[in-house]
């Protein structure tokens, strides 16, 4: 009888009883989609938790709320009931039944091998294939070598040459103005006072040197050479008389005056020439712009062969890159036209004379030689073609040890009173320059002196490889300045 009834139910298959709460068993093409759902939801079952971590990922990228990509027990129990009788119950009218299932609907277009790629936020695997995977390019680490240190630099030192071209001129302005401090030339107001912040002292502060009586009577004596004829005087008042005279017209005149050394190739002469070669910050230059004397006469630095000045004393060298710059002068001057401020002129003086007097001190201090307090070897003059002034100056230590500068007024003669007069200031002059050079030559004299002694000591020494015992070195030199 079984035999029978199985036979009869693979012929015809008895009709499936209806559950009351069924409705029917819909279209065979809506049965074909419940049985896709039906599978993609066992496929989704173990990777349920992969899901939901994706879903909160992309809503908190997005700034949109979260969805929820768990079924409701509606549908849960709707499956399950479709899986028995193979049919589906109709949507209600309650809104809460019918949600859309969104993740549902992407989940049937992707395939399992892509929900297995994707890696839960939690994982702190750095691989660099998960990286490529989930689309994020990450830099790469660079070795720190020598190799890759240097083109660093230089691509950092190409890139601040880059911003710095196209910087504005405003920028480029106040970074030049910060970085390099202001200095206030002898013409700008203010360098009287800081001038004298320095230690330069004017005329009235100023101590008479313990040579003063020497170097008046030096100024002067008589002159071997003729006198200039009153045609020259003449000459003179009326070139400089001019109202339209200016210092050009005061210093062609007065060259004249001026003593030649044709026979001293090494003997020369500047004008209105800046001190390039004198490092700033010095004390009595803090602050202020380079000396830049409208007249200056010294030996050239060659002259000092085969001491090496530039390197031993290199503040005495005036000039910098210059092999014919004068080294260690001791006479300046300063011109101004008529009628011009001649206290300006007595105040670059002063500074100019501050200058060379460092300069010998420091040279005298490289090889040892005492610098005689109070005695004034450097020499300056002022003029406007009218009156000439001459000025000693020296370095000396005040009350509470500060080292001052001096300006101290020697003589002073007016070119235009008479032609007597004319003719004593002409040999002050020159008897000014005289005393100059010879306090130069006398100086580099005692330099070659120096410089050659110690050769000689440093020859007489043993070699160190003849006695081990005694370590012996060459004589001490003071650094250079």
């Amino acid at each position: 009888m079984k035999r029978q009834l199985n036979a009869i139910s693979e012929g015809n298959p008895l009709p499936v009883k209806r559950h009351a709460d069924v409705p029917g068993t819909g279209s065979p093409r809506r049965s074909v989609r419940l049985q896709a759902q039906l599978s993609t939801a066992r496929i989704v079952s173990p990777l349920k938790s992969q899901v939901e971590t994706d879903a909160r990922s992309a809503s908190n990228r997005a700034t949109l709320p979260q969805t929820n990509t768990q079924q409701p027990s509606v549908n849960r129990e709707e499956t399950s009931r479709v899986a028995e009788t193979g049919r589906r119950r109709k949507p209600t009218d309650h809104p809460y039944t019918s949600l859309p299932v969104p993740k549902v609907e992407w989940l049937e277009q992707a395939s399992p091998a892509t929900l297995l790629r994707k890696r839960p936020i939690d994982d702190d695997s750095d691989s660099d294939s998960d990286s490529e995977q989930d689309g994020e390019h990450r830099p790469k680490r660079t070795r720190l070598t020598r190799k890759n240190l240097a083109l660093f630099n230089k691509m950092a030192k190409n890139k601040g040459k880059k911003a710095s071209a196209y910087a504005p001129p405003e920028s480029t302005a106040q970074s030049s103005s910060t970085t390099q401090a202001k200095t206030i030339s002898t013409t700008s107001s203010g360098f009287a006072d800081q001038a004298d912040k320095n230690g330069i002292l004017n005329t009235r502060r100023s101590k008479r040197p313990e040579n003063y009586e020497d170097t008046a009577n030096r100024l002067a004596r008589s002159r071997e050479t003729a006198s200039p004829p009153e045609s020259a005087y003449r000459r003179y008042i009326k070139a400089t008389g001019k109202s339209g005279s200016t210092e050009m017209t005061v210093l062609v005149e007065m060259a004249p005056l001026l003593k030649t050394y044709h026979d001293d190739d090494g003997y020369s002469r500047e004008f209105n020439r800046s001190f390039t070669g004198l490092p700033k910050d010095l004390g009595f230059n803090n602050g202020l712009s380079a000396p830049q004397p409208d007249f200056i006469e010294g030996l050239e630095k060659r002259e000092y062969h085969p001491f090496p000045i530039d390197e031993r004393v290199r503040r005495a060298v005036l000039y910098k890159d210059d092999p014919d710059s004068l080294a260690l002068p001791h006479l300046a001057g300063a011109w101004k036209g008529p009628g011009k401020d001649m206290e300006e002129a007595r105040l670059q003086s002063a500074y100019d004379g501050a200058a060379l007097v460092y300069g010998r001190s420091q040279a005298l201090d490289s090889i040892g030689k005492p610098y005689l307090a109070g005695h004034a070897k450097v020499t300056t003059f002022t003029t406007d073609g009218t009156s000439l002034n001459f000025f000693s100056h020296y370095a000396a230590l005040s009350e509470d040890g500060t080292l001052e500068y001096h300006q101290y007024a020697i003589t002073s003669t007016n070119l235009k009173n008479s032609f007597e007069e004319f003719k004593r200031a002409r040999r002050q002059l020159r008897n000014a320059q005289d005393d100059a050079r010879a306090e130069s030559h006398e100086l580099r004299d005692q330099f070659k002196e120096y410089w050659k002694a110690r050769k000689s000591e440093t020859a007489l020494l043993p070699a160190i490889e003849d006695d081990d015992s005694q370590q012996l070195s060459p004589p001490r030199l003071s650094p250079g300045f």
